[in-house]
């Protein structure tokens, strides 16, 4: 195997020497943890324990005891854990994860999941020596369920490692898991545990892409809608560990850190225990999918000695580097192939109402406001839980009945966001988007995110509607807002964009890789030229194309096409294209990465917010909350729990549809 770690062995290396500066930098008082933190993040854990070895025989002392004496906190915990040998750290984190009250799962899954049989063998050797008790026993009693199982498979450390495929196989397993779950009521979980707990990982690569061939969705999407809670987590997390283990650190650092607070344990076990195996890997696959360095994450993280220490594991800031890695270009290319591949099966989570009577409704409604007091509970029981044609039935009825007009009595009867929540429900997809392009605009400021979020992710068809909307509600067209609102390239953007005349269908490979050429080439010209030519690709192919044309972007740049637009260009015309790159890599995840800006930090984006609530119930909010909750380990749910209050609270959590 290819060392890809940053920590190797020191030359002309001296225990004993070794042994002494450690022991002066604890002597007295006061410790000189700089020497301490140079020396040993400055050698390998073979090296480590020899230095042990020389610290008792010339001390007589134990040189953990000394340094948990001497040291405090996490730096403490981090100089510790890395002078144990790797079986025993592994032993003691499962250790950790089970004793007392509750368990610590994600520790489980992180560590079960991503080590190869060697190591597991070694981990369950070093725990009863360390415990004196059974590892396997000691999670069976913590553990319940088809999630015990799995841990179970995994903790005999028979995963096949032989490298050999028998391509019979790879077609049986593909179809095994197909029959197991996306193609009957009810998931036969024992199949999924039994292929994915002990194939190769050469085999399934290959199980992987011949099952998407036959389900028209990648395993992680059916996994996501098969199966639920610890054990989805789980099979998730091998599935992410055979498509790559470097990309899977990398996302369980980036979560260690994001947001409030850092997960030190987290931070600390992966940074040891990946520090001389493939570090390297880790920190490419982190700046390719969150476009900043590693360094600069843990360095903007963290602070004192600690940081010093992580950082020197770490061992170096690729922001400084501009082109991939070939194991990253790799990923990238991978990533996009499988963005390619992949038939996503969009979700709604508002559907139509069975058993639907608008005059019912209608009477209902205006019972609801009639007299003293809005009754708004029954408001929203009924616009939340109806589709958006079923609404345009209520609008009519409720004319037809009543000669009143719904609109004007709902904005009468309710206030603030909850009423721009409603009346959004009630007009048709194309008024609501019209208004919105019309409130981005009016007043002092443009709201420009707005106007990118909506152009970027709507069909041909749907802008023609809402040109035509537009046109009847302010009686005149949309382009001509646009133009005397924005300027510059941006302006261009936007324009040709509300043209809805992005082509449709399947990609052109032939003119993919031309295109991927001349995008290549614009990378070299000046900016002017940049943009324009992007513009002329971006804002008119058809997204399936596109996603060919980004991966063969990445085979003739050696670069990706997100870090491309984010380090070359700048401002709103930087946005728009990154909205359009995003959208065609995966457009639900883009809502999810919106919905999280709307209500992160001080203060809510409520515009933003119910936009997209809105605008996405009928279509893919299923599939936003689970990309929600993949990103950023917290339901959408619970995020909105959490950032409004009363009854527009009420109405978007059943637009939400469930918490996951």
């Amino acid at each position: 195997m290819v060392f890809r770690g940053t920590i190797s062995d020191a030359p002309d290396f001296d225990p004993s020497a070794d042994a002494e500066t450690l022991y002066n930098a604890m002597k007295g008082i006061g410790s000189d943890k700089e020497a301490i933190l140079d020396l040993v993040t400055s050698r390998s854990n073979a090296q480590r324990q020899e230095i042990i070895t020389a610290y008792k025989c010339s001390f007589g002392k134990d040189l953990i005891d000394d340094l948990k004496y001497e040291l405090t906190g996490k730096f403490e915990r981090l100089i510790v854990s890395l002078m144990r040998t790797p079986a025993y750290l592994d032993a003691k984190e499962i250790h950790d994860a089970v004793e007392g009250a509750g368990t610590n799962e994600r520790c489980l899954i992180e560590v079960l999941a991503s080590r190869n049989n060697q190591q597991i063998h070694e981990m369950v050797a070093a725990y009863k020596d360390a415990y004196g008790r059974d590892m396997e026993e000691d999670i069976i009693m913590d553990t319940s369920g088809h999630f015990k199982k799995m841990l179970v498979v995994l903790l005999q450390g028979t995963r096949d490692e032989s490298g050999v495929v028998d391509a019979d196989l790879v077609e049986q397993d593909a179809q095994d898991l197909y029959a197991a779950g996306e193609e009957q009521w009810g998931t036969d979980e024992a199949k999924f545990i039994m292929i994915l707990g002990n194939r190769s990982v050469t085999h399934l690569h290959m199980v992987f892409d011949a099952y998407e061939k036959i389900a028209e969705v990648s395993i992680e999407d059916s996994i996501k809608s098969e199966l639920s809670g610890d054990f989805e987590r789980l099979m998730l997390a091998v599935v992410q560990c055979i498509r790559s283990v470097p990309m899977f650190f990398a996302k369980r650092l980036y979560k260690s850190m994001k947001g409030l607070g850092t997960a030190d344990n987290t931070l600390i076990r992966i940074m040891i225990s990946r520090s001389e195996i493939d570090m390297l890997d880790i920190r490419e696959c982190f700046r390719l999918r969150y476009e900043k360095s590693l360094y600069n994450m843990i360095k903007d993280d963290t602070s004192g000695d600690y940081k010093r220490t992580l950082l020197n594991l770490c061992g170096g800031d690729d922001d400084l580097a501009g082109e991939f890695f070939p194991e990253a270009a790799q990923i990238a290319y991978k990533m996009w192939e499988l963005s390619a591949m992949t038939k996503v099966q969009l979700k709604p989570t508002v559907r139509p109402a069975p058993n639907f009577d608008p005059s019912a409704d209608a009477q209902a409604l205006r019972k609801a406001m009639k007299g003293f007091g809005t009754d708004e509970d029954a408001i929203i029981d009924i616009v939340a839980r109806r589709s958006n044609a079923q609404r345009q039935e209520i609008r009519q009825a409720f004319k037809s009945l009543l000669g009143r007009d719904l609109m004007k009595d709902l904005k009468s009867e309710l206030s603030k966001n909850l009423e721009r929540l409603i009346i959004g429900l009630m007009l048709t997809p194309a008024e609501f988007d019209a208004k919105m392009m019309r409130k981005a605009m009016e007043g002092a400021g443009t709201d420009e995110h707005a106007l990118i979020e909506i152009l970027v992710s709507r069909s041909n068809e749907e802008i023609h509607a809402m040109n035509a909307a537009y046109q009847d509600a302010y009686k005149k067209s949309l382009e001509e807002a646009i133009q005397s609102d924005t300027s510059g390239h941006f302006c261009r953007i936007l324009v040709s964009l509300v043209q809805g005349a992005r082509e449709e269908g399947p990609a052109d490979v032939e003119r993919a890789n031309e295109d991927a050429q001349e995008l290549a080439n614009a990378c070299n010209a000046d900016s002017d030229d940049m943009e324009m030519k992007f513009m002329s690709i971006l804002c008119t192919r058809s997204f399936p194309h596109l996603r060919k044309v980004f991966q063969e972007f990445v085979r003739f740049s050696n670069k990706d096409i997100e870090q491309i637009i984010k380090k070359e260009m700048s401002g709103d015309v930087k946005n728009a294209f990154y909205a359009i790159v995003r959208s065609v890599k995966n457009q639900p995840s883009y809502f999810a990465d919106r919905l999280y800006k709307a209500m992160k930090g001080l203060g809510t984006d409520d515009r933003a917010l119910i936009r997209i609530m809105v605008s996405r119930s009928e279509i893919d909010l299923f599939n936003v909350r689970k990309e929600f909750k993949e990103a950023h380990d917290v339901s959408l749910h619970e995020f909105i729990q959490g950032d409004t209050s009363g009854d527009y609270r009420k109405t978007l959590l059943v637009l939400c549809g469930g918490e996951d």
